[in-house]
């Protein structure tokens, strides 16, 4: 008898659709449960003590990160006073607001029931699978994740309250706390929830044409004005002597829609989130040009974070929802748990994307759509550290390209958008010389970015949109 159909079962109905009496196909029903199976494998791997353990290192690690940015400033620390005394002393300082302390210390929970918005792309991993694997609820959270169609909606249902807290484009809450195309709401990022895991697709039609100098004329797609996808594809056409505003157009498109948009002829190529890229190659239709790691390796893409005012009346809410994240990203990170996380993500519910697509991004062993099997570890990463250097580096582009006007008080608007920790303002409260700790210096294709020196930056290129 077939798994599918019952025909000649007289005690059963004949339902043109899953056996399993829901209104979908048997190969959603098989994700589904295989999707199952593996969020329980990634449960029990996240109630041993090994994990646990891991976990612990991993927040505290990122907290050391955020104090010590430059390795080498961090290694002349410990050797100068040895690991123990250095423990002890950032303990001492920070009892409450390390991200160590935040898992610990549960203050009664404000709101327990949150409606958190994202869009199905690999970037939201973090945020997703918090949910299937039970990190929101054991916080006390009872969290609805809802998918949604699109950045502008995204920014809106924040704007109006809709949603509690929400996956973003990292420039977004940048732009919406400054009033850039919608009213000026204060915004926060509490963490990255990817880095790296976007790409150039490009149409196969253009396999023999793989230098940008090439491309005048050419329609690409972005999924939103303040994107990191818009300022770096504008920063590598420009690297090739293109001004992305007059020799190519630059249209905004909705990630799902990419693939179809590129089948159809209507772009010659996009710079998008993942899992699309990929899927370009799945669906034959492109090939993956270049990762974006080989133009900034590290840099960010999305970010979780809600509204400074949500912040303010919830902040044990907020910090319940920050260990649920962080823990996700702890589990995220780890190699060996990408397989079941493709498997616990590809769902309908989720990003309605093949297990086999999803697979390659986060494992990146992957087809590039050239005929070769690329494997690139870090092809996506989950490096949850807001760098404010990073918020610095997104609004030098926002100043280049023209969405903002005039002079900029960088540190000012990173330092109140993207949140580190609580550190500098407890260090702060205790007399204590507040580090260096989040402006560390990126490379973006060969050149050096210094957060201390935004303004000529901004100002150094041949190519711009600003006076």
């Amino acid at each position: 008898m077939s798994e599918f159909f019952s025909p000649f079962d007289a005690d059963r109905p004949l339902m043109l659709k899953c056996s399993c009496g829901r209104d979908h196909t048997a190969a959603d029903h098989h994700a589904e449960v295989s999707a199952d199976a593996a969020a329980a494998t990634l449960r029990q791997r996240s109630l041993t003590s090994e994990f646990e353990a891991y976990s612990n290192e991993f927040i505290e690690a990122t907290l050391v990160k955020a104090l010590f940015p430059q390795d080498a400033v961090r290694r002349r620390f410990i050797k100068a006073v040895g690991k123990g005394t250095a423990m002890a002393a950032i303990a001492s300082v920070l009892p409450v607001a390390s991200m160590q302390a935040m898992a610990q210390e549960k203050g009664a929970l404000e709101k327990t029931n949150l409606k958190i918005g994202f869009i199905p792309i690999t970037c939201a991993t973090p945020l997703i699978m918090a949910h299937p694997l039970g990190f929101y609820s054991k916080q006390g959270l009872n969290v609805e994740v809802t998918k949604t169609a699109g950045w502008a909606l995204i920014r809106d249902k924040m704007i109006n309250k809709e949603y509690d807290a929400t996956h973003f484009l990292s420039p977004m809450p940048l732009a919406i706390s400054m009033g850039l195309g919608s009213n000026a709401t204060p915004m926060n990022v509490a963490t990255i929830q990817n880095v790296n895991g976007q790409a150039i697709t490009l149409s196969l039609k253009h396999k023999d044409n793989r230098d940008p100098k090439n491309w005048k004329g050419f329609k690409f797609a972005i999924p939103f004005e303040y994107s990191m996808h818009n300022f770096l594809l504008r920063y590598y056409l420009a690297e090739a002597g293109l001004n992305p505003d007059t020799d190519v157009q630059l249209r905004v498109v909705p990630p799902a829609e990419m693939v179809a948009n590129l089948r159809a002829g209507n772009i010659e190529g996009f710079l998008g989130p993942d899992p699309f890229n990929q899927r370009a190659v799945f669906e034959e239709v492109g090939f993956i040009h270049l990762l974006t790691k080989d133009l900034w390796n590290g840099h960010p893409c999305c970010a979780f974070g809600t509204s400074t005012d949500f912040i303010q009346k919830n902040p044990n809410t907020f910090a319940a929802l920050y260990r649920a994240v962080l823990t996700s990203a702890a589990m995220a990170r780890d190699p060996k748990n990408r397989e079941l996380i493709a498997k616990v993500i590809a769902p309908q519910a989720y990003l309605n994307q093949p297990e086999a697509v999803l697979n390659q991004v986060l494992t990146g062993k992957f087809a590039d759509g050239l005929g070769k099997i690329q494997n690139v570890p870090d092809r996506a990463d989950f490096d949850p550290m807001p760098w404010q250097s990073m918020a610095v580096w997104m609004l030098t582009q926002m100043q280049r390209w023209g969405y903002v006007k005039g002079d900029v008080d960088y540190k000012q608007i990173a330092e109140k958008v993207f949140l580190i920790t609580d550190a500098k303002k407890q260090m702060k409260a205790l007399d204590q010389k507040v580090p260096e700790g989040a402006y560390p210096k990126f490379t973006i294709m060969g050149r050096e970015f210094d957060a201390a020196k935004a303004a000529d930056y901004a100002k150094s290129f041949p190519i711009r949109k600003a006076g």
